[in-house]
């Protein structure tokens, strides 16, 4: 049952992405880095912004309301759930995707290179 709603609202987010997360996609889609990338893809209870399954790297585009004290505590409770399953999640904000898209991109390959 879970599943199924977590499927819908995927689908229904990669329908209708905010615009950093269109921005993201044309970045990361097409194996650009070199390793393949689902978006909006279901990883246990959550619905990851981007996934890459092969490096087990999380990317998340996080809104206005991740500022909000009890999104925090969400966001760092999905966080540590994530690591607990080996992936590594990395954040940016939404202002950072769209304004400084260059520095996002660096630290994304940064990681991808230091990976063991």
């Amino acid at each position: 049952m879970v599943y199924e709603l977590l499927k819908e609202n995927a689908k229904h987010n990669r329908a209708h992405p905010t615009q950093a997360e269109a921005i993201m996609w044309q970045l990361l889609k097409g194996k650009q880095l070199g390793i393949s990338f689902r978006r909006q893809h279901i990883i246990g209870e959550y619905i990851a912004d981007f996934a890459c399954l092969e490096c087990k790297l999380v990317i998340e585009i996080d809104g206005g309301y991740h500022t909000s004290q009890q999104q925090q505590e969400t966001d760092m409770l999905r966080t540590r759930w994530l690591n607990d399953y080996g992936f590594k999640v990395v954040r940016f904000t939404n202002e950072e995707v769209t304004n400084t898209t260059e520095t996002v991109m660096k630290r994304i390959k940064e990681y991808l290179n230091n990976r063991t």
